[in-house]
């Protein structure tokens, strides 16, 4: 199905704890960004773009930089929403190569049957705001709020969504939840739910995640 969004890959992080770029680290015999950059080419949309302060991942795809480094991960959303040309955005961090690509759809086609401009999954009681659909309209509020300085990515967009006169603006559900009475969820990948959210950010991470990526492929 072809949908009428754009994706984006998050990948501004300055991978302190991994001793080396994250986006770059091989897995699977691919790079983070590449698997992240595959996931979102399923979506069928726009090719994929990649939000990152550095320019040199330009080689995998079209590099959105962010201009306001030190920011966090609130200003590469900032960056993309203003970059894009589409009213739906996903939003994929580059360290959950674990992520099922169907997962992407499901939430993007839930995000255009809800109508909501921030539709964020999550686990054991966490939301995922990094791993998301974002609506463009949020750009004036996320901007605002940088300028700010506030940049905590969850209260931001979800103040910026209820500035908006819309029934249902934000969209904060649980997978566990969503999956029990959806078995095709809980199909995407022969994991349990919570490993979908494993954070690629040590090189422990690494060794416990290269084994389970070939169940997601």
């Amino acid at each position: 199905m072809r949908m009428d969004a754009e994706g984006f890959v998050l990948a501004g992080g300055r991978s302190t704890r991994m001793g080396q770029d994250k986006a770059l680290l091989p897995l699977g015999g691919q790079s983070l960004v590449e698997l992240a950059l595959a996931k979102l080419r399923g979506l069928g949309g726009p090719a994929p773009r990649i939000a990152a302060a550095r320019g040199e991942l330009s080689r995998f795809a079209p590099v959105v930089p962010d201009l306001h480094p030190g920011c966090g991960p609130l200003s590469g959303i900032e960056a993309a929403l203003a970059a894009s040309s589409r009213p739906l955005n996903v939003f994929l961090p580059v360290d959950l190569p674990l992520l099922p690509a169907s997962f992407l759809l499901w939430m993007l086609q839930r995000a255009e049957t809800t109508g909501a401009l921030v539709t964020v999954p999550r686990i054991n009681g966490r939301p995922q705001p990094l791993c998301a659909v974002y609506h463009r309209d949020l750009l004036g509020h996320i901007t605002r709020s940088r300028l700010a300085g506030d940049h905590k990515v969850m209260p931001v967009v979800s103040a910026a969504a209820s500035e908006q006169a819309l029934p249902q603006a934000i969209d904060i559900f649980d997978v566990e939840r969503v999956a029990a009475a959806n078995p095709q969820l809980s199909g995407f990948a022969p994991l349990p739910l919570y490993r979908w959210f494993h954070n690629c950010n040590t090189p422990e991470d690494v060794a416990g995640i290269e084994n389970a990526l070939v169940l997601c492929q």
